[in-house]
């Protein structure tokens, strides 16, 4: 199938490792030159200079602290006229209410859920004012299978998913496209210290993280290019009349209830 991609200009933040990287990579195989975001330069051109050995598209680097003010207006201004916007930086720590505090519960949204507002916003009057664009937000499950564990997560997320929504209900009478996708469990670096981080807590052994996917579907988490694959397709023209929508990558475990089946 011809996603119809080549020669386009995709921005990514949060992409110089796991789900951003994957995505990054995914746009790049199709043909795109890229836009990639990070708070590491260093981390940023090996990922840039890892696609470039691969690919013959343009990366380009923006090393931002996307919770700064004015880093929005920055990022587009540097990205000029990006078809394809992918928001995917931030992530919000675990905890109750008890354990998350005013200032990190701050700190987190001021990155994830304002970043992606003030991101969304700066692009979107762009995109919008030539009747042409496409933003694919990366929030997280959490948003839709509330978990009192990461409440400060399930809220951003949710009010993220509500943001797309809203946005992505009237963005196509403009000629944008609007959408979310949210991951579950994911193989990442991240995922992985977190579970070992528990796995020595629970059992005082690191190693038994592996342990704690079990329960998923399919007994493991997705793999980084599982997500990126659904969001280069809604980023192309074959996802033409899709917007305002919000799409699960988690193998239905969101849609689980009881016990499985005999």
């Amino acid at each position: 199938m011809d996603l119809e991609l080549a020669g386009r200009t995709v921005a990514v933040t949060g992409a110089s490792k796991g789900i951003g990287l994957a995505v990054a990579e995914g746009f790049a195989a199709e043909g795109c030159n890229l836009h990639l975001v990070a708070r590491s330069a260093d981390a940023l051109e090996r990922a840039a200079d890892a696609i470039r050995a691969r690919r013959q598209v343009s990366v380009a680097t923006h090393a931002i602290d996307l919770a700064a003010a004015g880093s929005a207006e920055a990022l587009a201004e540097a990205c000029g006229d990006a078809d394809i916007l992918v928001n995917n930086a931030g992530a919000i720590p675990g905890g109750s209410l008890d354990a998350v505090d005013e200032a990190r519960w701050r700190a987190a949204w001021d990155l994830k859920v304002f970043g992606y507002v003030n991101i969304c916003r700066a692009f979107h009057g762009r995109m919008k004012a030539r009747r042409s664009g496409v933003i694919v937000n990366v929030i997280g499950l959490a948003g839709e299978r509330f978990d009192y564990g990461y409440i400060a997560g399930s809220t951003g997320n949710a009010g993220l998913m509500a943001f797309t929504r809203a946005l992505g209900s009237y963005s196509l009478e403009h000629g944008v496209r609007v959408l979310a996708v949210n991951p579950g469990a994911v193989m990442t670096d991240r995922i992985v210290q977190l579970m070992r981080t528990r796995a020595e807590a629970d059992h005082g052994d690191p190693e038994r993280w592996r342990e704690y996917f079990r329960h998923l579907p399919m007994g493991r988490p997705a793999e980084p290019r599982e997500v990126a694959d659904l969001v280069v397709f809604l980023g192309s023209a074959r996802a033409s009349y899709l917007s305002g929508v919000v799409y699960a990558v988690d193998g239905g475990a969101a849609a689980r209830s009881g016990s499985p089946p005999a």
